[in-house]
């Protein structure tokens, strides 16, 4: 192989860099070849775990490695690919799908402020225990995959519940997905075809934005403000790139936690009225706002607006369960495109939400969930300022905060070094249309309570 040498001037991941491309040149690694294991070249040359990803990251955005899901790094064939520049530089682009499926999804880091989810015991932990229990007195029918669009009465009882948000529809047009990400995947398989120009929130919701890249849809940004959209940079793009349909989040965003007020939503129906623009509204956080919002498919009652909704956030992760609310007619292509990728969704999972849901204490949950998170909100929010942060937005619910620091260049080295301390960050990166490097990061307001992460982000900014 090669080595590294600690004390010279020129850092590791360059060496690291710079000796694989030695290998690749003079053919001692061929195309194909399997590259060392992460672990194992770390182990191996006595260097950090994410130095070593920090140059594998490098060697796939210059072409050297290609990174295959669940196999490992293998050498690129280059026959047709030109040699970058020697004195190019340092830049680096993260192959952002290979890390947030192995760091930003790592459960073993201890701390996780920059994670997506609630804490184990902020979910409704008994109430599925209830429904377990409950669930396993009753006869199931084993031998069948269940209803095509989901067990019928958690379907009812989401047409119930979107009735209080003012949502009128019939339980037809409610179909059950494995939690809000497949919902957002048949939608976008149903609507967007390759070389489409997709309207989307800028900064967005990474797992959407990725899914959208591999139908071959062009992303458009629809940047974000701490009141809902730049609506005038919105109509510019709009007009110049004709985009047929647009995937946003209006309440309490990921990553920015922003919420858009009643007047936005009307200017962006406007909008999609005018242009022909389908609108698909993500609405997974509702649970999490105490306050009684209007939604884009309240005050367009699905005509323009396909709904996007799930218990996952507030019950259980594990609980794949999520739905999505549509006009008859594409509702029932929704519901063909789900029979097609999978059949049906699991209906054991639909009865023991539904049973959670049912609990009688259910609601009281939510409120002190709501009450939880905004007392998270206001601690977060003044310790990151007393650090010299900037936040985007102060919404005072939900989980999300959205900030930077002007010592923070680039996030996803912070994430990298946070990794080496035992700590999950969001780099904005992650969030971003173009994945370049950002100086921002999402919080996760439930995870700052422990001491650690404010130990680490006082060294890193000198706070």
């Amino acid at each position: 192989m090669f080595t590294l040498d600690p004390q010279s001037s020129t850092p590791l991941v360059l060496q690291i860099v710079d000796g694989f491309r030695e290998l690749i040149r003079s053919g001692a690694l061929r195309p194909g070849a399997k590259a060392p294991s992460i672990r194992q070249f770390a182990h191996a040359h006595g260097v950090s775990v994410y130095t070593v990803v920090d140059a594998y990251d490098r060697l796939v955005a210059l072409g050297y490695f290609v990174s295959r899901p669940h196999s490992g790094f293998f050498v690129r064939s280059r026959d047709t690919r030109p040699e970058a520049a020697p004195d190019s530089g340092p830049q680096y682009h993260f192959d952002s799908m290979w890390y947030l499926r192995r760091v930003f999804e790592n459960r073993h880091l201890r701390l996780k402020p920059g994670c997506g989810w609630l804490p184990h015991d902020w979910l409704f932990g008994e109430g599925v225990r209830r429904s377990l229990r409950a669930l396993a007195a009753q006869p199931v029918d084993l031998g069948g995959y269940g209803e095509p669009k989901g067990y019928t009465p958690l379907r009812q009882l989401v047409r119930d519940l979107l009735a209080e948000q003012e949502i009128a529809l019939t339980s037809d047009q409610v179909l059950l997905t494995q939690g809000s990400s497949q919902a957002m995947d048949l939608v976008a398989r149903r609507l967007v075809r390759p070389g489409d120009a997709v309207l989307v929130d800028e900064p967005g919701y990474p797992n959407l934005l990725f899914s959208l890249r591999f139908l071959g849809a062009r992303l458009i940004g629809a940047p974000r403000t701490p009141w809902g959209w730049d609506i005038e940079t919105m109509q510019a793009r709009i007009l110049e790139h004709k985009p047929t349909v647009f995937f946003t989040q209006p309440r309490l965003q990921s990553p920015t936690g922003s919420v858009a007020n009643l007047a936005q939503l009307h200017r962006v129906l406007q909008l999609a009225e005018r242009h022909g623009l389908r609108i698909v509204e993500n609405d997974i956080y509702a649970d999490l706002d105490p306050e009684p919002r209007p939604s884009l498919a309240s005050l367009d009652q699905l005509q323009r607006v396909v709904h996007i909704g799930s218990f996952s956030k507030t019950i259980s992760p594990n609980l794949r369960v999520g739905f999505v609310a549509a006009h008859p007619d594409v509702l029932e292509d929704l519901a063909q495109l789900k029979m097609i990728a999978g059949l049906t969704s699991s209906e054991f999972a639909e009865r023991l939400t539904y049973g959670a849901l049912t609990d009688g204490r259910w609601r009281k949950h939510l409120r002190a969930l709501r009450q939880r998170l905004a007392q998270a909100q206001q601690r977060c929010a003044q310790r990151l300022e007393t650090l010299g942060f900037e936040l985007f937005a102060q919404p005072g619910a939900g989980m999300f905060l959205w900030a930077r620091h002007p010592r923070i260049d680039n996030a996803s080295t912070l994430a990298y070094q946070a990794a080496e301390h035992d700590i999950l960050l969001g780099p904005g990166h992650l969030f971003a249309l173009d994945l370049n490097p950002s100086p921002w990061l999402r919080f996760n307001v439930a995870f700052t309570e422990d001491e650690g992460v404010w130990a680490f982000l006082q060294q890193v900014t000198g706070g």
